[in-house]
């Protein structure tokens, strides 16, 4: 067993593991396995999302891990088809019984939709609802600049305590991460090795793929590390939430694997400088309701 990870402060005092497993793509035939190993080498943050299609699937895996449920951290997220105030209720509901679950730690709002976006403060305060209710730990959103949070902030009266977004190597967005810091929101990092990069998304053609820098195959090469573990690694060292997805055992492992070294502040600078401001996913900015149908 490896682990456990560190934990984060929320900013409402709510603490998360600062490393977790992803479900995005992972079919609901693999998920039930991989959430149970992914528990049995120590993790205790999972996250998903209506969208997935396996929230069903990882209530069942924490259900069989044997793991008390006050020690799992659960996030899903909302999505865009549900946008508005009363759909969001019904929305939460629906995969609270999917997960099993009587609460969940954390509801996120999946993407802003700018074009639109009374309908997403609208679900904004559906979560607040839902927080005061406690019916939910914590809530953010994902996908979020500094524009969509200051205009959400100003229209409703929870700060975010979680903002996901892309964040690996090669996209680092540093302005975003400051920005969160300032408003107390913590950053955590979906891709955070570069997956989206590799497997598709816009501006494939544009994107490099962090596992493959000479930066980091000399820094894994230094410390007898997998490229992804120094990724993951300069992800903690910026006290990030990183949520590597896998569905195979050994990688599941190896993912965590990454609290008994650290890297040095020149290190991680090594690092920070491969940022080329050029995303592999979708830019908030331009999604809408028909963006991923």
């Amino acid at each position: 067993m490896n682990g456990p990870a560190p934990l984060l402060t929320l900013n409402n005092g709510v603490r998360m593991p600062a490393l977790g497993l992803g479900v995005y793509q992972s079919p609901p035939d693999e998920t039930v396995p991989a959430v149970t190993t992914a528990i049995g080498c120590g993790y205790r943050l999972i996250d998903t999302a209506a969208a997935y299609g396996n929230e069903k699937e990882v209530g069942e895996g924490i259900a069989r891990s044997g793991i008390a449920r006050e020690d799992i951290f659960v996030i899903t997220k909302l999505w865009l088809t549900d946008y508005g105030y009363d759909s969001t209720l019904r929305a939460f509901d629906t995969s609270l019984t999917k997960l099993g679950l009587d609460h969940l730690d954390l509801y996120l709002l999946h993407w802003p939709v700018p074009s639109t976006y009374d309908a997403t403060v609208a679900s904004y305060k559906a979560a607040e609802k839902l927080l005061a209710d406690g019916r939910v730990r914590a809530i953010g959103v994902c996908n979020h600049t500094p524009q969509h949070l200051t205009d959400l902030m100003a229209r409703t009266e929870v700060v975010p305590a979680v903002n996901q977004v892309e964040l690996h190597p090669n996209f680092s967005q540093p302005e975003l991460r400051a920005f969160d810091v300032r408003h107390g929101i913590r950053t955590q990092s979906w891709s955070p090795i570069g997956g989206v990069n590799r497997y598709g998304g816009e501006g494939t053609d544009k994107v490099r793929d962090p596992l493959q820098e000479p930066t980091i195959t000399g820094l894994a090469e230094k410390y007898g590390r997998s490229p992804a573990q120094i990724i993951l690694r300069w992800q903690v060292e910026h006290e990030l939430c990183a949520i590597p997805k896998s569905v195979k055992p050994h990688r599941i492992a190896e993912n965590i694997g990454i609290f008994d070294f650290s890297l040095t502040p020149h290190e991680v600078a090594a690092i920070d400088a491969l940022d080329t401001g050029a995303r592999g996913g979708p830019d908030p900015d331009r999604v809408a309701l028909d963006t991923f149908s």
